[in-house]
């Protein structure tokens, strides 16, 4: 949302990617999924029923919330700013194969009611709680964030530790530091192009200020290496010195665990899209480690 590099406009919507991995996972075709399915069968839970509706959250409001698969822990996905559920259609079919898989559309998105804001980390962190209990998606959780959705989730960890199995950062940066007048207009909760009517700047603040330590649990935080030619290319000096940072900022989140680990990539931020399979792997990583 913000900037080019750190929050893209997330208009992804990836239904043949995950077309294509459902064709893949019908005939055998991956391997590192099949054999995650294998090791894990025996404590696959019996077959759920599928979720695939709006769900109220408090008598006025609903959020669209779909899940599929089972077996536990149940794999909640968090989309990056502005991303609908379908963000996560190309994981949904692997993960789904091993784990109950959620994704849901937050307030103002896909087939989710309005909310006027301006939103922040306490509304986005209340709307996932009342989702849970309503829609009676069960835990313990392995809780992944994409950007801006990594907010979403180390706020209801922060809130629920005893509820979280583990968790998967997808280039969760640190807060913007000294953010242009540029990107603070475009951010702010009554913009025009602020869809989501989220706080931006301040949700960052707040969610990297209350980091603490959630739990002995598998922890991957996935963080983006940017080249120097992407570095060049901001239009912004505060963002490229950010960006230069990105790294060593985000080992910040390792306090989150013991057992949390950095993985660096250069795919640029948009790692889902460059890389979907590492996304994929490093998901399933954690949920079988989480068990």
């Amino acid at each position: 949302m913000r900037s080019r590099s750190r929050h893209r406009p997330c208009a992804l919507t990836p239904i043949a990617i995950g077309a294509c991995l459902l064709l893949l996972a019908g005939c055998g075709g991956e391997a590192s999924s099949d054999d995650t399915s294998a090791s894990v069968s025996s404590t696959r839970a019996a077959p759920e029923a599928g979720l695939d509706r709006v769900v109220s959250i408090d008598g006025e409001r609903g959020l669209y919330v779909r899940c599929t698969g089972s077996g536990s822990p149940t794999v909640v996905l968090e989309g990056g700013d502005e991303d609908t559920s379908d963000s996560y259609a190309f994981a949904e079919p692997s993960i789904s194969k091993v784990a109950r898989t959620c994704v849901y559309d937050r307030a103002n998105l896909g087939g989710s009611d309005p909310d006027a804001g301006p939103r922040e980390l306490s509304d986005l962190v209340g709307d996932f709680e009342a989702l849970l209990r309503a829609a009676k998606i069960p835990g313990p959780y392995v809780l992944v964030g994409t950007s801006g959705g990594g907010y979403i989730s180390a706020g209801y960890a922060y809130e629920h530790p005893d509820e979280v199995a583990g968790m998967v950062f997808v280039d969760v940066g640190a807060p913007f530091r000294n953010p242009p007048q540029e990107i603070v207009a475009e951010t702010d909760p009554s913009s025009p192009s602020n869809v989501e009517h989220r706080d931006y700047l301040q949700i960052e603040k707040d969610a990297w200020a209350a980091r603490k330590r959630i739990g002995d649990i598998p922890v991957t935080i996935i963080s983006n290496e940017y080249s120097t030619a992407e570095i060049d290319g901001s239009p912004y000096p505060s963002e490229a010195r950010g960006m230069r940072r990105n790294v060593s900022d985000q080992k910040g989140w390792l306090v989150l665990s013991p057992r949390a680990k950095q993985l660096v990539v250069h795919t640029g931020h948009a790692v889902e899209e460059q890389d979907p399979q590492l996304v994929i792997d490093a998901i399933l990583n954690v949920a079988r480690a989480a068990r």
